[in-house]
């Protein structure tokens, strides 16, 4: 984990007194190498860019427990155990944000956008617009190991 945090929207007010936020994200990967992306939903801070699904950990939630719980609730799927792989700090004018990510490779279920959510597969470099601070690691990393593996890419 990186010890500085991501700053978003570094212009923005922020309060001095933030506690950080435990977040669970799932990065979906289907056999195919895309990983699926959401929209955040109407009504929510940031309505209409684009992340990868997840959610608060509420107290006594794991990391697992918390994205098995997100992810049926957003989207109808139960998940098999997630892979952790890491974790992030992300600085939001409205919230100070750890971000624990993690790959999930099953999951049983047909995808259903239960908060008038859209969702997208994609690949990189990806298609949707605007990316949430928050997501740009990942889509980093994924970059970062294609082209370990020789392939070109873009972000």
């Amino acid at each position: 984990m990186s010890t500085t945090p991501l700053v978003a929207d570094a212009l923005e007010p922020r309060s001095l007194d933030r506690k950080v936020v435990e977040v669970a994200v799932g990065v979906l990967i289907a056999p195919d190498g895309q990983f699926l992306m959401t929209s955040r939903p109407p009504g929510k801070v940031y309505a209409g860019y684009w992340e990868f699904p997840g959610g608060k950990l509420e107290l006594g939630e794991t990391v697992a427990q918390a994205l098995r719980r997100e992810l049926f609730e957003e989207l109808g799927i139960t998940i098999a155990e997630p892979e952790p792989w890491k974790v992030e700090l992300v600085d939001y004018p409205h919230a100070l944000v750890r971000l624990h990510f993690c790959k999930v490779f099953q999951w049983e279920g047909t995808l259903q956008m239960r908060e008038d959510q859209q969702c997208a597969w994609q690949q990189l470099p990806v298609k949707v617009t605007p990316v949430l601070a928050g997501t740009l690691p990942v889509l980093d990393w994924f970059a970062q190991a294609q082209a370990y593996m020789g392939a070109t890419v873009s972000v």
